[in-house]
């Protein structure tokens, strides 16, 4: 019999850490990271990780695991999680996939095979810095070239996967599939797929209010003290990050602080957007949208309802 996985998805502010936190709490589960971010050590504030407090006992995997500098793949996270899950599931504890990178899910659900991949690392950064350079537009006009239907698949904003896009194409000479035709539903687990969400306008202000919280808690000094005091390269993939770079931006004078935060806004809300599109495509996915509650209670006891009728008996 398959075993029983809860992934809670959504887009970034919509609340996820805390609601996963009470539902694991209700279900005896302990909670996988899926945020490509979070991995980072000495990344706290401008990736919004959980704190010990926050976390109220309930353990927290794939967090702080490795340093800015160090390479890691969407392959690199499918094995971690996979052992972790085996790891909860031997302490008879329910594993919950928690996270809004849409990657990361999907290596999980679906049968992505990474054995065969090849990865080109000079590439990426070369494509990266042209990016950074020439705009999102000068990369998704390469993608265009070499594969016109990836080109109108994968959103010019989206430049890791334009990146990867053509990684593919350059190193094996093969086009990049489309998700929603080549991949199957990984068989291996029982999964209930919860996706949080809120009215538009609502995410948006959480957006807001948490860059606001971040430059309170010290993001300059964190991103500072990466930079200036541990010496990170800030061309790394790790400081290409939201929330990363536009602080970067400014300490280089190339930006005001208020311009860096205006960025930090407008460019989280488009994340927050581009992450429902993504998570809307999930099959079999249960949506609960918090502005329609009052009650956190409610959601909370909604949530359990939701995913004890659709698990496998233990």
């Amino acid at each position: 019999m398959s075993k029983n996985l809860l992934i809670i998805v959504g887009p970034t502010a919509v609340g996820k850490t805390a609601t996963a936190i009470e539902v694991a709490k209700r279900l005896d589960g302990e909670i996988i990271s899926a945020d490509s971010m979070q991995i980072y050590k000495y990344m706290d504030i401008g990736t919004a990780k959980p704190t010990i407090k926050e976390m109220q006992g309930i353990p927290h995997y794939l967090i702080d695991i490795i340093e800015p500098n160090e390479d890691f793949s969407v392959a690199s996270f499918q094995v971690r999680a996979k052992e972790t899950i085996e790891k909860i599931n031997a302490k008879k504890k329910l594993p919950i996939v928690v996270g809004g990178t849409g990657l990361y899910i999907n290596s999980l659900i679906y049968n992505m095979d990474f054995t065969k991949t090849i990865s080109n690392w000079n590439l990426r950064k070369q494509l990266q810095e042209e990016a950074d350079k020439y705009g999102n537009e000068y990369i998704h006009n390469k993608l265009k070239e070499i594969d016109p239907s990836a080109a109108e698949r994968i959103h010019k904003n989206n430049v890791k996967r334009v990146i990867r896009a053509i990684e593919i194409f350059q190193e094996s000479g093969e086009k990049i599939g489309n998700f929603r035709e080549d991949l199957q539903l990984n068989e291996a687990y029982n999964f209930v797929i919860i996706g949080l969400t809120r009215n538009r306008e609502e995410i948006y202000d959480r957006v807001n209010q948490r860059v606001d919280i971040m430059m309170q808690e010290g993001l300059i000094k964190e991103v500072e003290a990466l930079v200036h005091q541990m010496n990170y390269n800030e061309d790394l993939i790790a400081l290409k990050g939201l929330g990363y770079k536009e602080i970067i931006s400014y300490l280089n004078g190339n930006s005001t602080l208020e311009e860096a935060i205006d960025i930090l806004k407008r460019d989280t809300r488009r994340y927050a957007k581009r992450q429902l599109t993504w998570f809307n495509r999930l099959e079999n996915i249960k949506w609960f949208n918090l502005s329609d509650y009052s009650s956190s209670e409610k959601l909370f006891n909604n949530i359990v309802q939701y995913v004890e009728g659709h698990f496998n008996p233990l």
